[in-house]
């Protein structure tokens, strides 16, 4: 049990690693212009964010956002998508963080 609870925790470590690496390129690729990339990152969380709007009560989303009717709003929808996006680019790279630090 206490090697599981050493790789749980080093894999939480790997993922806050990666959800910072991955939230730092938003600025990053703001600053070189390339939109294109980021309206991109946004399109890989669509699914995902369809899902969890479809999928959660609507009254959740209106109490997150303040917004009524939360899960129809355009601006909720794409902030939910580019969020779910940059999680996902997050996670990918804690795997891959990861799988560097148990090598070594």
């Amino acid at each position: 049990m206490n090697m599981f609870m050493q790789n749980l925790a080093r894999f939480a470590g790997c993922l806050l690693a990666g959800l910072l690496l991955s939230a730092a390129s938003l600025p990053v690729l703001m600053l070189i212009g390339r939109f294109d990339w980021i309206a991109a990152l946004a399109a890989s969380g669509k699914p995902l964010a369809h899902l969890a709007l479809v999928a959660l009560p609507g009254a959740l989303w209106e109490s997150l956002s303040g917004v009524a009717d939360a899960a129809h709003n355009p601006d909720v929808r794409s902030f939910l998508e580019l969020c779910t996006g940059v999680a996902q680019s997050g996670l990918l790279l804690a795997v891959a963080i990861y799988r560097l630090a148990v090598r070594k």
